[in-house]
């Protein structure tokens, strides 16, 4: 039983209860002035009182009002059940909703990439291991790419219906379990290691589609494209760090080592990702209080999305799916065959041509937040948005394909790895142009939209990562191919600034 006193007179008033107090109840002993004893039970066990004066009650409410700063007691009533210490502070470590969701999608974006490129690197081991030829070994790179083609539409749609969250969460479980068994896969035949790989593709095709979408929920307009370019780090990151950490967990733990510590990372991250992702911004207090994405028609499941003739009927659609094809061509053979480039050009081992690698992946996750940074400026600055999406997608083709025929002449490693950073930082820039040019066009449909220009730049890099492949064989060098992929990016410029616009396209 508790007493509680008035510093200005015998007044014994109840006071409000905490709301983080047990649903205990214990006796308060209040006394008024006329002496009457009257004892009342409340449902506390913490108590945050100012000081109390005996005054009518608008008279109390304005005194409360102008003493809000000031706290000139503290009473704690126990129990015999006390709470514990973090629910007094319960948002003290814990970041905002929005801020969390970026980070987790940052770090699977991050694996996502991290998980592809440990075949690249574990590609020559395994080929000496197995006596593969560069043709076999062009088809175990593309392999992935077969079951990335049939999901992105899928998962595109899949996550249009029901949210990315889900959808991303199955997604990593099922790409860690392929990542996993691919050292079994590779020892026991050919055929079980291209299943495995496709079954992995597979798994990996709903990333983009759900990562879009789901930036699409949580961010505004003006502030979207910094949250891509932050998220898209994540994913060149994971390049380099693969890179990196692949050749050194060889080395120490032979051919299982990469293969097993990346998706031990991907199942502890869906754990988190389940127990503490919201399913969508309205059900969290943070997004209420900053401001929920200014794009009301997002994630609307109860709009008919247009048919896929629709969609393919207007340009705006086919610069998305060029642009997808030309960055996708160059991505993934620059992704796929960058370390084997170096082992053969420049006779550099295996750890060195890593090194070479990875070091323009790494930069190129800066440049892809300067691009998401530059076009939120721009975007604020009241450029149009068709304006601001055709300067980023201009410079993520130009700058890259001027590299890539630089890139003919590079004498020596040093020269070839500065080439490669230049292209690759520059492409960054289409993060800000197609990538985020299908939420403006569509975003009733976006992950399906996103899923066929996907499906379309899949083709593109099964294609250009094969034909790599026999132009090494067939005349020995990388020149010939880095031209051809240097000219499609400037067809690509080109067409892009004809047809594409940031307005509305299908309701």
């Amino acid at each position: 039983m508790v007493l509680v006193s008035s510093s200005h007179s015998n007044l014994l008033l109840p006071l409000k209860p905490s709301p983080y107090s047990s649903s205990k109840s214990i006796p308060l002993l209040f006394t008024s002035t006329n002496g009457k004893i009257k004892t009342t039970k409340i449902r506390s066990v913490g108590i945050r009182f100012r000081n109390l004066t005996p005054l009518d009650t608008e008279a109390t409410r304005r005194t409360s009002r102008t003493r809000k700063k000031k706290r000139l007691s503290t009473i704690a009533c126990s129990s015999a059940e006390t709470e514990p210490p973090g629910r007094w502070f319960p948002h003290v470590f814990l970041l905002p909703e929005r801020m969390k969701v970026l980070c987790l999608v940052a770090l699977v974006m991050c694996l996502c990439n991290a998980d592809r490129v440990i075949m690249s690197v574990a590609a020559m081991p395994l080929c000496t291991e197995h006596a593969w030829s560069t043709p076999f070994l062009g088809v175990v790179q593309s392999s992935f790419l077969w079951g990335y083609l049939v999901s992105s539409t899928v998962g595109g749609a899949l996550v249009d219906k029901y949210g990315g969250k889900l959808v991303m969460a199955v997604g990593v479980v099922f790409w860690s379990l392929a990542t996993i068994i691919t050292p079994w896969a590779a020892s026991h035949s050919k055929m079980t290691l291209m299943t495995v790989r496709i079954l992995f593709g597979l798994a990996e095709g709903v990333a983009f589609p759900s990562m879009n979408v789901i930036l699409s929920q949580w961010f505004p307009s003006c502030g979207r494209a910094s949250g891509v370019g932050l998220s898209m780090a994540g994913f060149h990151l994971g390049n380099a760090i693969s890179l990196i950490a692949t050749p050194v967990l060889i080395n120490k733990f032979g051919i299982t080592g990469p293969f097993t510590l990346f998706s031990i990372l991907g199942f502890v991250w869906t754990l988190i990702w389940t127990l503490t992702m919201a399913n969508h911004p309205s059900r969290t207090h943070d997004i209420k209080t900053e401001g929920k994405s200014d794009d009301s028609s997002i994630g609307d499941a109860s709009l008919k999305p247009p048919s896929v003739a629709h969609l393919l009927s207007k340009m705006p659609t086919w610069a998305i799916i060029v642009a997808n094809v030309t960055n996708n061509w160059g991505y993934f053979v620059l992704l796929s065959w960058m370390p084997v480039y170096f082992r053969t050009v420049f006779n550099v081992n295996l750890k060195q041509a890593a090194w070479f690698s990875a070091v323009p992946w790494g930069l190129m996750a800066v440049s892809g937040y300067i691009a998401g940074l530059s076009s939120d400026y721009l975007m604020k600055s009241d450029y149009s948005v068709t304006i601001v999406r055709k300067i980023m997608q201009s410079i993520g083709f130009i700058g890259p394909g001027l590299a890539l025929l630089c890139l003919n002449f590079a004498p020596s490693p040093s020269a070839a790895s500065l080439l490669l950073t230049i292209a690759l930082s520059l492409s960054s820039f289409s993060q800000a142009g197609f990538l985020l040019n299908v939420q403006d066009i569509a975003p009733n449909c976006a992950g399906f939209l996103h899923g066929i220009s996907n499906s379309s730049g899949t083709v593109a890099a099964i294609v250009g990562t094969m034909g790599t492949g026999y132009f090494v064989e067939w005349l020995g060098s990388f020149q010939a191919f880095l031209t051809l992929t240097a000219g499609f990016y400037f067809i690509s410029a080109i067409f892009w600034n004809i047809y594409a616009t940031g307005d509305q396209v299908f309701f």
